[in-house]
């Protein structure tokens, strides 16, 4: 009989975050997977857990994940722990995840603490819909495809970031999506968590004069769906009605229709349309 996988949430920096689920299931399992476990291990001392421990990071995460999903399949329970948070957020947890479906044991999560979560609630912008993208790609390519795939995101947007990175990332988000309103989460659940409120160009001039320091989170306004409606609108301002209605009728669209898709197009009424090309007619 195959053994369990079990995914472990941990502190993201209190460490009284823990759950009493996760501390027993990491007492119980034969094995313990650590992204790294110099840090993991003052966690494990802090609460007298004496479970044999083995690394599991990004650059082991094809082999080892063999080498786990061969203990499982021993019969051994194993858990999978993060340096912080919920493992499978932006680490390398996901990996092990796709193997063990893929061989047929089961896999069950244990929630507790995740930093998106954490800086989302306290934002004070759009919780009902968000976009998280985790750390933004290091490739110049990758990171523009990203940035320009957020451009016209209506969701609250979530992004983690280092504090050597934070300044150049903050210009790129105002040259991308313009002086959006922001909240800026700096090392939450410790004890200096300070949320900050404002908009980008406000925190790029901060920044510049005053060295961040500590993890980020930023969590960024999504763009208004009126916004996107008005820019639609005004990319049709270029030319004249009977010039639009050329483009669907070219299309072999019937007028009447043609003239429901320019009214739409334009923000206008199909009555509006009509009148304009009668007088023009005329």
């Amino acid at each position: 009989m195959y053994g369990k996988l079990y995914l472990c949430a941990t502190p993201i920096g209190n460490l009284e975050d823990i759950t009493y689920r996760v501390l027993r299931t990491l007492k119980e399992v034969d094995l313990i997977c650590a992204e790294d476990t110099r840090n993991s291990i003052k966690l494990l001392n802090h609460f007298n857990i004496q479970t044999p421990m083995t690394s599991y990071h990004e650059y082991n995460k094809i082999g080892k994940g063999f080498y786990i999903v061969d203990k499982l399949k021993e019969g051994k329970n194993v858990a999978v722990i993060t340096d912080a948070g919920t493992p499978g957020i932006s680490d390398p947890g996901e990996e092990i995840v796709k193997q063990c479906i893929e061989a047929g044991i089961e896999v069950t999560s244990l929630p507790g603490a995740t930093a998106l979560v954490t800086a989302l609630t306290i934002s004070g912008l759009k919780t009902k819909r968000f976009a998280f993208e985790a750390f933004l790609p290091h490739d110049k390519k990758e990171r523009k495809q990203i940035l320009d795939s957020l451009v016209n995101e209506t969701r609250t947007i979530i992004i983690y970031e280092a504090p050597h990175h934070l300044l150049n990332t903050l210009k790129e988000l105002s040259s991308y999506l313009g002086n959006r309103r922001i909240t800026i989460c700096k090392e939450l659940t410790k004890l200096h968590e300070k949320a900050m409120y404002g908009y980008i160009d406000e925190f790029i001039n901060k920044y510049e004069t005053d060295a961040p320091k500590g993890e980020f989170v930023l969590v960024i306004e999504g763009k208004e769906f009126s916004e996107i409606c008005e820019e639609e609108r005004k990319k049709w301002d270029d030319i004249t009605i009977d010039e639009h209605m050329e483009i669907y009728l070219n299309q072999n669209m019937k007028k009447n229709d043609a003239m429901k898709m320019v009214a739409k197009d334009r923000g206008i009424s199909k009555r509006e349309v009509y009148a304009y090309l009668l007088r023009d007619k005329e």
